[in-house]
């Protein structure tokens, strides 16, 4: 069996890849990834993609023609994966996220390929200040990057049928520990912080909710829908992934924080104007429909690998919202060189 994991070599990626090999350890892996952040190294006892089979190093947008040879599924992770990133480079989102998902899939049903994967969020819900947010409940995209999940969701449910097996996965927020760290996330910038300046600010009044995910479990979720039949819901399966344990305000992460890395000062901003990604998810569906995968890391051991990850880095980056451990700084940084250009391909 053959599976390719389009951005293999991003956040997620490495995690994703090391679940996999030790869950098909007969499998074949294959990555594809544009490269952007393949220097941004946590770990550099291995290189992650050692893990892989054949790494691909491409453009989405333009995949050689015979990446999918063999292939039996697909996971798609390739993204301009949040909002910063998406409000600066918003036709290169839409032409990436939406329009090569689509294609991308398109292809897959096209050649044969059984099952697709694909990693959605949560964020696609917007504003929401009652009622845990379930399948079933509008949506309300309020940035370039939640609307490119909704229309590439719509496009994924078009084609699916009985004979190309499509689940798009609506993750909570990504946390904790990764061989390419980010900390543009709520909970691994609250650890930085704690760590860089004993000091958590909050921008907002800590009174939105976030739903979080560890990117452990992220991978286990991915694991059980690349193993999903068509009794485990329909040939097109929209699941909120992660745990009704798990929907924290933000005040709450903070303070969190605060209790395993002691003397850190919590700072919010009470006159802060409300933030309208707040929202909480009902996780009801996918507890029925994978009781074995469910999310196994609680939030305190997720703070202290974080925190146990960056002390190994030495990490003492007061500017830390200015390196390359924020995506966005990596592909402005990459463009101001020259390197990229403004639709984010490599510049020959």
């Amino acid at each position: 069996m053959r599976i390719l994991i389009t951005g293999n070599m991003g956040y997620v990626g490495p995690c994703l890849v090391k679940h996999l090999r030790s869950s098909f350890p007969d499998v074949e892996l294959i990555g594809v990834d544009m490269g952007y952040f393949a220097n941004c190294l946590t770990n550099k006892e291995i290189f992650p993609e050692c893990r892989v089979d054949l790494q691909y190093f491409a453009d989405v947008r333009y995949l050689p023609a015979d990446t999918l040879k063999g292939v039996e599924a697909i996971v798609h992770l390739s993204a301009i994966s949040n909002d910063p990133m998406s409000n600066i480079f918003e036709q290169a989102t839409y032409d990436i996220n939406y329009q090569a998902s689509s294609e991308l899939a398109a292809k897959a049903k096209q050649v044969g390929i059984k099952t697709f994967v694909f990693a959605s969020s949560c964020s696609m819900y917007g504003f929401a200040t009652e009622e845990a947010k379930t399948e079933q409940s509008s949506l309300n995209p309020l940035t370039a990057y939640a609307k490119s999940k909704v229309l590439t969701e719509k496009k994924l449910k078009e084609i699916a049928n009985k004979d190309f097996l499509v689940t798009s996965l609506r993750f909570a927020t990504a946390c904790g520990m990764s061989d390419r760290l980010r900390l543009d996330l709520v909970l691994n910038d609250f650890v930085a912080g704690a760590l860089a300046s004993k000091k958590i600010t909050i921008l907002s009044d800590g009174t939105p909710w976030r739903p979080l995910i560890n990117v452990k479990d992220m991978a286990r979720a991915i694991d059980w829908a690349i193993q999903r039949e068509q009794t485990s819901g329909e040939s097109f399966l929209a699941v909120n992934v992660g745990s009704n344990d798990w929907n924290y305000q933000v005040r709450d992460l903070a303070e969190a924080v605060a209790r395993v890395i002691p003397g850190v000062e919590v700072a919010i901003n009470k006159d802060a104007q409300p933030d309208k990604r707040s929202y909480r998810v009902n996780f009801g569906l996918f507890r029925q429909l994978a009781p074995d995968f469910q999310p196994a890391v609680d939030l305190t051991t997720t703070i202290e690998e974080l925190r146990d990850g960056l002390k190994a880095l030495k990490f003492r980056k007061k500017n830390f919202r200015n390196s390359n451990f924020i995506r966005l700084e990596v592909l402005r940084s990459l463009c101001k060189k020259g390197l990229l250009n403004d639709n984010l391909e490599w510049v020959k």
